[in-house]
């Protein structure tokens, strides 16, 4: 089954149990989706992680205007999305990884940080933030 039929089956659910807010939460979800389908791309967890930043990214503007009523429900949404996303690295895990790109690339320069992403990010499967990656390739790059 794949991520859209879930949510699509969990839109239904919401629906069901009245919880409109969920339900109307997990419908955002399904259209971007769907859009994301209809182009082509097909990459479902590039579209969560994705509207998963937008929320983040929303929540925390939201927290800083004190508008802390909305800053709450799009950190529900991105708990909503999170449910969908792959099981994140730890810690070790993407040090491990990285430690693994640096040996493949020869990379021991900041400016070779492109090159250990490129040879990282394909490896992950989106169970790391890019943000989160980066700064750890830039730690163990000792910027």
């Amino acid at each position: 089954m794949s991520v859209l039929e879930r949510v699509q089956a969990d839109v239904r659910t919401a629906m069901k149990a009245g919880e409109r807010e969920r339900a109307a939460a997990l419908r955002m979800v399904v259209d971007s989706l769907q859009q994301d389908a209809k182009l082509g791309e097909g990459d479902e967890v590039a579209v969560l992680q994705r509207e998963r930043k937008k929320r983040l990214e929303a929540a925390e503007a939201f927290g800083d205007a004190g508008r802390e009523e909305q800053a709450a429900a799009e950190r529900l949404e991105v708990g909503l999305i999170e449910a969908y996303l792959p099981q994140q690295l730890s810690d070790e895990e993407l040090a491990e990884l990285v430690e693994a790109a640096l040996a493949e690339t020869g990379a021991t320069e900041q400016k070779q940080m492109g090159q250990v992403m490129s040879a990282l990010m394909p490896k992950l499967g989106g169970r790391a933030d890019g943000k989160r990656v980066s700064a750890a390739v830039r730690e163990k790059l000792g910027s």
